[in-house]
């Protein structure tokens, strides 16, 4: 789901191994990723004797090379202290570990993201544990599509984020964080990652959202194998309902992905909106019986290709559990272990 940019002051990000400065000692830098989302942004905020680094990128040798780059030319070789992680998806977590055991960096985060981004790492799997398989198949994912997934070797957590040693700095709720000579409030989301930290300036017009709220796509929010009957969207929705009502006009929003922007109290009215939207299309869509992998063009209005089709996926399991938990559709099995979701009555 997407929908019109909102207006921002940047038209083009920062190029690799450079940085913008945002706002006084706050600076915008962007790495790689390997898929159809090619970015993600990352951010350096400055505290005199050293730096704070608020998200990491996926572990790669290429992605260390670029930080090695960055810490050498925009931050000025001094040293990097300390790294909030906003949750704990590989692109924001992947290289924590590294500035931890190769630079002595003090790693902050919320309880949940440290606890999921540690026991992903550490558990490998050489071949498709069967409730992944299941879950597959009970989403009615495409046959071909599930065919190749089971030939090849699954992803795992730890193939894009790096060790992470035992220890981190709990924030949650409430905390206030200092960094760049700001006091920062922390304020929980939810749906996209659980417990997923944004920071709020007091000092400024500065807001740090993460994946929480971004300018030009909504969050991906996906259920997986883990927890296949998660209500994501019922929590993202209850995040961005509490979170409102803190946004100012003239707040600068630097997201974890596209570009920062201007106008949040706009945005994220735009996504509850966006939202409700496509969940009455999608129960409109469920007059006729219809598996989770039946259920992209009603959310997405685009054709899905092979390369977004998991995310997908996982996002229409997010919506149409949603409207089983809030009793507004039924579902039965099909004879090939798919759910058959229908509107009541």
């Amino acid at each position: 789901m997407s929908s019109e940019r909102p207006d921002g002051p940047w038209s083009e990000p920062p190029a690799e191994g450079e940085a913008i400065e945002v706002a006084d000692g706050v600076l915008w830098m962007r790495l790689p990723l390997p898929m159809k989302l090619d970015h993600v942004n990352v951010y350096a905020l400055d505290d005199g004797d050293g730096w704070t680094i608020v998200d990491t990128g996926m572990s790669s040798n290429k992605t260390r090379r670029i930080w090695e780059r960055l810490m050498a030319g925009p931050l000025g070789g001094k040293p990097v202290r300390r790294v909030v992680v906003t949750h704990h998806h590989p692109d924001h977590v992947g290289n924590a570990g590294w500035f931890q055991s190769e630079h002595g960096a003090e790693l902050v985060t919320t309880r949940t993201a440290w606890l999921f981004a540690r026991m992903l790492t550490l558990d490998v799997q050489e071949s498709w544990p069967e409730e992944t398989l299941e879950f597959y198949r009970s989403a009615g994912m495409d046959r071909a599509i599930y065919d190749a997934r089971v030939a090849e070797r699954p992803f795992n957590f730890a193939d894009t984020v790096y060790p992470m040693p035992l220890g981190f700095t709990r924030i949650k709720q409430g905390d206030v964080l200092r960094m760049a000579g700001r006091d920062w409030d922390i304020h929980m989301g939810n749906g996209h990652a659980p417990e997923h930290a944004t920071f709020w300036s007091r000092d400024d017009n500065l807001v740090i959202t993460g994946d929480q709220i971004l300018s030009s796509i909504s969050p991906n929010i996906g259920v997986y194998a883990t927890e296949p009957m998660a209500d994501p969207v019922a929590e993202w929705l209850e995040a961005c309902e509490r979170l409102a009502p803190l946004a100012r006009p003239d707040h600068l929003a630097l997201g974890g992905h596209k570009l920062p922007f201007l106008g949040l109290p706009h945005r994220m009215a735009q996504l509850i909106v966006n939202h409700h939207g496509a969940l009455a299309r999608l129960l409109d869509h469920l007059d006729e019986p219809r598996s989770a992998a039946e259920c992209f063009a009603p959310l997405f209005k685009r054709k899905i290709g092979a390369g977004e089709y998991g995310l997908a996926l996982v996002e229409a399991v997010a919506h149409v559990n949603h409207l089983y938990h809030i009793g507004q559709v039924d579902r039965v099995r099909r004879d090939d272990g798919a759910w058959l979701y229908q509107r009541k009555g």
